[in-house]
């Protein structure tokens, strides 16, 4: 039985740089070029946001999705502020307590919310919780789009979490890291960026790249400019501020300028749909929610997990005792979706075939107890 020695559904942070980002790097390669974002590229990067967002926007690149929540946060609230956002959310479960660090002690509120998204009614609920200064005062709402369940938010959804958020004076922060597969998602709806961050209520955006096939760059875009004042001398003091900043710019100007963001976060999301169909072929599994981006999330018994594991296949357990995340790639192939369809199919013959080999008990000798 042949073993695979791939990370194919581990993780999109497995998959290699797309090779859009990999020419911006290329052409950002080429002689010397003024360092700490004098570049061209970085001087077009503000357009291209502004025309995908239809508006006036201010970004900044740090390196990694962590610095970019962490220093977000840092901008919408004071030390003894809270930030309300999903017990599933990276900022509170993945981040080594990154936002209390860089926010100076504001504290997380998670909350427990179905499908990895929270509810009007228990973010209301929390904002009740104050109690003077005895309290931290709530000053930012954290949701995630796509969520770590790999669903979405609807704009009903946004708008009724951003409007609550507003009237209690708390600015609206989106971790966008799978921004791009959810914008991919909507868009046949005619659902554009404009409509999922700003006009639905969104203060600022973590636009991930990393996820998106790039390499150590995301972009943190805000919408309310004032609450980016003075951003870039944190950007600095956290060390996030890169002298060679064209590389980065210029991955990203290479996939805003050609869609190729769009189109490569399409891709991983038909192919998530493609993997789900073959679990669902499968009576005896069950999916933990519908599968609405690049994530497929299935409950699998021990043994057929441990068998897919030994045929070398590598997803990780994410949901209680037994839900397993999948995530498709840019780079994740049909083949890649048929081999492992091919092998759930085998393992799952194997589990339901009944045991043979075993010795027989002794026939009992008449009389015997």
């Amino acid at each position: 039985m042949p073993v695979r020695a791939d990370y194919t559904f581990a993780s999109d942070n497995t998959a290699g740089i797309c090779p859009e980002a990999w020419a911006g790097l290329a052409a950002a390669n080429a002689g010397r070029v003024p360092s700490y974002g004098a570049d061209a590229w970085t001087a077009r990067l503000q357009q291209h946001f502004r025309k995908i967002f239809a508006t006036d926007c201010d970004v900044f690149l740090v390196l990694n999705g962590t610095a970019a929540n962490a220093l977000a946060l840092s901008a919408l609230c004071q030390p003894f502020n809270s930030i309300i956002c999903h017990d599933y959310s990276h900022v509170d479960t993945d981040e080594c307590g990154a936002p209390e660090l860089f926010t100076g002690g504001s504290k997380l509120m998670a909350l427990a919310g179905p499908n990895g998204k929270l509810e009007p009614t228990a973010v209301e609920r929390a904002l009740r919780r104050e109690r003077g200064v005895h309290f931290q005062k709530p000053g930012a709402l954290s949701l995630t789009q796509s969520t770590e369940w790999g669903t979405l938010y609807t704009l009903a959804e946004i708008r009724a979490l951003a409007t609550l958020a507003h009237a209690h004076g708390l600015a609206v922060h989106m971790d966008g890291a799978r921004f791009a597969n959810a914008a991919a998602a909507l868009r046949g709806r005619g659902i554009t960026p404009a409509d999922l961050t700003w006009r639905a209520g969104v203060d600022v955006l973590c636009f991930g790249g990393t996820k998106s096939g790039l390499h150590a760059t995301e972009a943190v875009v805000f919408f309310n400019r004032d609450l980016a004042r003075d951003f870039d001398r944190r950007v600095k003091q956290a060390g996030q501020l890169d002298s060679k900043m064209r590389f980065a710019a210029a991955q990203w100007d290479a996939m805003l300028r050609t869609g190729a963001w769009l189109k490569h976060a399409a891709h991983a999301n038909a192919l998530a749909q493609k993997l789900a169909a073959a679990f669902r072929r499968h009576p005896a599994l069950r999916l933990i929610a519908e599968p609405e981006v690049n994530g497929v999330f299935v409950e699998l018994p021990p043994a057929v997990f441990a068998a897919l594991e030994s045929r070398g296949w590598h997803f990780y357990r994410f949901i209680g005792e037994h839900g397993y995340r999948l995530m498709c790639a840019w780079d994740t192939t049909d083949q890649d979706v048929a081999d492992f369809a091919a092998d759930l199919a085998a393992v799952m013959r194997s589990a339901a075939a009944p045991q043979t080999g075993k010795k027989k008990p002794p026939a009992k000798k008449p009389g015997a107890r």
